[in-house]
């Protein structure tokens, strides 16, 4: 050890000035020239720059075992986990070396004491990040030269043995591998780069490149390559898929151009073309605005040829479909809401659509939008209102019923004789009323005149206007008595005038009068109820039953209601004779007693009755819980388990009525076992009534007839189930693409009549399974998770004596993974009424690591087809693909 010292010298003593300097100013001189304007010096800026330090930046390092700088070789080492940072640059290895002479710095990794090759740098400049073996920089060149580099670019790797970093923006290498694959050590695949020059961030130029699977050439290859690397959203051209189609020949699908509009909103434009002429084009957006709203929007277009033109199977038809869902973030505005789901277009569209993406939804029947805007206005009392347009179409009938549009409003409930502190007592301080308005524009119409001016032709538009008044109180104790009366009030534009024909004695509307109309109705209304509570208790002294005790709880109650007969809006027909003439009203004629009309029939929201009406109705329902021992030794109090959710009862019966006075009981309930995996429902309808001969209802109890006490008319069961593994309970298939895709187009939440199959879409490109640790067997799974999904349903109908079962279906999908790689899916079900299988697919899948593989296969129906798919996960290479599929035969 060597140590050095110097001496301080000891500090001489001040020699003060003997003489006056002459040059010292006094304070008001001071003050003077402190005040007076201070001149440029024209010399201050100078043409000429000076030089560059020999470090633009401050140098921060370190290390952990020791940092030592060599003075002579004008070197720093650092050792153990070093880290250097000079201005944008960064490097963390295990050895760094900085040569002050020739502004290098070299980094490389340390061997520890088993003979591991450890703590490799990692060199990052900017956002750009790169883990070689080792690397040697210039810190005023910027170059470096970098050794078996591994580079992340935009989703893939870049895996070079030498590179050589020309600035902060270029890289040459020297046969790199491009790969999305996971295991950078060992790709299964990777794309070999012989010559290329990397742009970080926008793009990889190469030479000749070819696929390497395994370290084993392809032919699949470019003699020259162009690789787009952008971390935003860019424009560029969708390459389509080829195959060939049963009766339409050869064809493009899926091609198109997608645009990158901005941020916040896109739009893909696809088309389909078919040698026999056939074609489509589809547009797809999606748009969101962070703590704003989010949506989608797509239409699509399909013209299908079948055949050959002169040929009798020729058909040529057109379908189209229209969808949009947008949904309002509810912080951005609480008191206002809009939201959006649309999904129209021909009723044939799901069955004749030649996309793989409908494969789910072709058995949907109905097709349903919704676009709605409400807003609420706070205070005392609430005021809200609401502006709805829907559209309900059947894809079997082609009958379409819309409301363009539908308003809607409401002030709060108002309790005029409630305190102004405390708790509301009695009948008068519960008095509350409030006021409501319903306006509609609806249209019904059919497929083919959709959207032209004969749909608006018979639209109905009309005003709703009810004043509920109600009131409720305790009544004995036990007892919830409420009473309510309604006053209803509607507006209508449109009324009829009806005749009779006397040469052909039937009533007939002769006229449609525009004008502004009302009619005004009321009617009241009470209910009792109570609830009533038992207990049946199992335990015994000395006893320790499985069941413990057994909780009953009963809800009866009986209401009564009544409808005045508002008889002054009807009014006669007029008759008209065989020549056409007016001729008054004929008291002579049998049918005069079913002359009377009224002038608002069919109205939009009905019509007075000109009936009294007077009924009192009964209800009873209930409810059963159990609670049962806990198999769990440990637990000290009994588990509390559903016997019946609910089992409901009902029925009327008619004060004013002249003959069958009591109306059908209505029996409904339901209960979930098995931890709520299994859920059943059913229901029944019970008629106290007989029938005759000719199986019409009678004014005659059936126990009277010689039967029972009441007929079964109609019965049904409802059951689901949903059963997996407890590995597969972690999946949720609900969030699935495929399924969502389903709920889009108005199907199910489930997979029972199949999945979308269009695996080459960006939307299913998702890794599902994101997946479970590893086996240590990638050919055996001794834990198969598994789940199965089973509907069961029935109905059951005897109400003119047909005793029949109308519909008696099961149907179940499910799926399992026989290993870590490869899945199995079905959905399928069986007809028991028909005796035969309903629409049937099956799905397998195969985990490739960086690639997927999958089969979908429609075994029989008309809907028979397959599609087979092998392609790589990554969106950055979704294009470097094989497809082959056999589509199902045109439906019209």
């Amino acid at each position: 050890m060597l140590s050095f010292a110097q001496d301080i010298p000891k500090k001489n003593e001040a020699i003060n000035p003997s003489v006056k300097d002459s040059l010292i100013l006094n304070s008001k001189v001071i003050d003077t020239l402190q005040t007076a304007k201070k001149e440029q010096d024209s010399t201050l800026k100078d043409s000429i720059k000076p030089k560059k330090g020999l470090l633009e930046h401050i140098v921060d390092y370190s290390a952990i075992d020791y940092t030592t700088f060599n003075q002579k070789k004008q070197k720093l080492y650092l050792y153990n986990e070093a880290e250097i940072t000079y201005g944008d640059m960064n490097i963390k290895a295990g050895s760094i070396t900085i040569d002050y002479s020739k502004n290098e710095v070299y980094a490389k990794g340390i061997t520890d004491s088993i003979g591991e090759y450890t703590q490799a740098p990692v060199f990052k400049q900017g956002s750009n990040v790169v883990e070689p073996d080792s690397i040697l920089f210039n810190t005023k060149t910027q170059k470096a030269l970098i050794y078996n580099s591994k580079t992340e670019q935009s989703g893939g790797t870049v895996i070079a043995k030498i590179t050589k970093k020309e600035n902060d923006s270029v890289y040459f290498i020297y046969r790199g591998k491009y790969t999305t694959s996971e295991n950078l050590d060992d790709p299964e695949y990777y794309i070999l780069l012989r010559k290329a020059k990397v742009v970080p961030g926008k793009k990889i130029v190469t030479g000749l490149a070819n696929l390497f699977i395994y370290d084993v050439p392809t032919p699949i290859g470019l003699p020259f390559g162009f690789f787009p690397q952008s971390e935003k959203q860019t424009s560029g051209i969708i390459i389509p898929t080829f195959g060939e189609q049963n009766d339409r020949g050869y064809f493009l699908q899926n091609g198109g151009y997608y645009f990158a509009i901005s941020d916040y909103a896109d739009l893909a434009v696809l088309g389909d073309y078919y040698t026999n002429g056939s074609y489509g084009f589809r547009l797809e957006s999606n748009y969101a605005l962070r703590y704003k709203f989010r949506g989608n929007f797509g239409f699509r277009y399909e013209n299908l040829i079948g055949s050959e033109r002169g040929f009798p199977d020729y058909t040529k038809s057109t379908v189209y479909n229209l969808r949009w869902s947008h949904s309002k973030d509810g912080k951005s505005s609480p008191n206002s809401r809009f939201s959006a789901s649309v999904n129209l277009g021909s009723s044939t569209y799901y069955r004749t659509s030649l996309n793989q993406v409908n494969t789910g939804n072709f058995l949907n029947n109905t097709l349903s939008s919704s676009v709605s805007y409400s807003k609420t206005f706070q205070g005392e009392p609430q005021v809200n209102f609401s502006l709805t347009a829907t559209h309900s179409q059947n894809t079997n009938t082609k009958q379409i019923n819309m409301t363009l549009p539908t308003f809607q409003g409401s002030v709060g409930r108002v309790f005029p004789f409630a305190p102004k502190t405390g708790t509301k007592k009695g009948i008068i301080q519960n008095i509350n009323f409030q006021y409501n308005i319903r306006g509609e524009n609806r249209i019904q119409t059919t497929d083919s005149l959709f959207f032209k001016k004969e749909m608006f032709k018979d639209a109905k538009t009309g005003f709703q206007h009810s004043i509920p008044l109600s009131t409720n109180f305790k009544l004995f104790k036990y007892f919830s008595l409420s009473a309510s009366t309604n006053y209803n009030e509607v507006w209508t534009f449109k009324t009829i005038k009806k005749s009779y024909d006397a040469s052909t004695k039937r009533i007939q509307v002769t006229d449609t009068i525009n004008g502004f109309d009302a009619f005004r109705t009321y009617n009241f209304s009470a209910s009792l109820g109570t609830t009533i509570y038992g207990m049946f208790d199992f335990k015994k002294e000395g006893k320790d039953p499985k069941i413990q005790a057994i909780r009953h709880v009963m809800r009866p109650s009986i209401s009564y209601s009544i409808n005045p007969a508002f008889d002054k809006y009807y009014e006669r027909a007029e008759v008209i004779n065989a020549d056409g003439l007016t001729v008054g009203e004929l008291e002579d004629i049998e049918q005069n007693s079913n002359l009377l009309y009224t002038r608002f029939d069919n109205g939009i929201f009905g019509s007075p009755s000109k009936n009294f009406s007077s009924s009192i109705g009964i209800s009873l329902s209930n409810n059963f819980e159990a609670k049962v021992k806990d198999r769990d030794s440990t637990a000290t109090e009994p588990k509390k388990i559903t016997l019946l959710n609910n089992l409901n009862f009902s029925t009327s019966y008619n004060l004013a009525g002249d003959s069958l006075q009591w109306s059908p009981v209505r029996m409904s309930g339901g209960t979930q076992l098995f931890k709520n995996k299994l859920s059943i429902n059913f229901g029944a309808t019970l008629d106290p009534y007989a029938l005759d001969n000719n199986n019409r209802k009678i004014n005659k109890f059936n126990i009277d007839n010689g039967g029972s006490l009441f007929r079964l008319t109609s019965a049904n069961i409802t059951a689901s189930m949903s059963f997996s593994s407890k590995d597969g309970d972690k999946k949720d298939n609900k969030n699935d693409p495929s399924i969502q895709e389903n709920l889009r187009s108005g199907g199910r939440d489930d997979d029972l009549f199949g999945r979308s199959d269009d695996f080459t879409s960006q939307r299913f490109d998702e890794d599902k399974d994101k997946k479970k640790e590893e086996d240590n067997s990638n050919f055996y799974n001794f834990k198969i998770p598994w789940s199965l999904r089973v509907a069961y349903a029935v109905n059951y109908s005897n109400s003119s004596r047909q005793n029949e079962i109308s519909s008696h279906s099961l149907m179940f999908s499910g799926d399992i993974d026989l290993s870590p790689k490869w899945s199995f899916g079905a959905s399928s079900g069986y007809d028991l009424k028909n005796q035969g299988f309903t629409y049937t697919q099956l799905r397998f899948e195969r985990d490739l690591l960086s690639w997927r593989m999958n089969f979908s296969w429609v075994p029989f129906s008309s809907r028979s087809s397959w599609y087979f798919f092998i392609g790589i996960k990554s969106s950055i290479l979704k294009d470097l693909k094989y497809d082959k599929r056999k589509q199902p035969d045109l439906q019209l």
